[in-house]
């Protein structure tokens, strides 16, 4: 039985696609929707620029104030972006019990969180939108797939070649 589902979101050109895989999952069976979005850590470069122009205490300042209202303002864009979609069907809003914006490497974000709601699915891209086409999955749903514990629903990314592509 399917009571909760984890929609993981890259934000990216499919992922309003890939929502409404996971609403009409959702709806179908009557299921509670969380949806999660993994911000990758700042890269060495960014933290050695940020440390030039920054003394501690204004780095320490940022690192804690910073990163929580960056990450809220994300969780607001990614709840007006939901809405903006779902035009006229607003009741499926209703469905997003909560949404996560949270900072660390995407695979293991998302399978802690789904730890941690007990989620019985998770719902997510085949790749993303700056991988490589010719690679069947990127780097988080390949993780995902094998180090879930529960089932994963992968929307194939591949709706925009032609056939002889293929």
């Amino acid at each position: 039985m399917i009571r909760s589902i984890l929609y993981a979101t890259d934000l990216g050109l499919y992922a309003p696609y890939v929502l409404q895989h996971a609403l009409a999952l959702t709806r179908s069976f009557n299921a509670s929707l969380y949806v999660i979005h993994a911000v990758e850590p700042m890269g060495l470069f960014a933290e050695s620029v940020l440390q030039t122009y920054l003394d501690e205490v204004q780095l320490k300042e940022l690192r804690i104030n910073g990163l929580s209202t960056v990450m809220g303002s994300i969780e607001q864009r990614v709840l007006e972006g939901f809405r903006d979609e779902l035009g006229e069907t607003l009741h499926d809003m209703e469905l997003i019990r909560a949404v996560r914006v949270i900072q660390g490497d995407p695979p293991l974000v998302i399978l802690a969180e789904a730890q941690q709601l007990g989620v019985d699915l998770m719902v997510l891209g085949s790749h993303s939108h700056g991988t490589d086409m010719d690679i069947p999955l990127g780097r988080t749903a390949s993780r995902l797939v094998q180090l879930s514990e529960v089932p994963v629903y992968l929307v194939p990314m591949l709706q925009h070649r032609s056939h002889a592509e293929l």
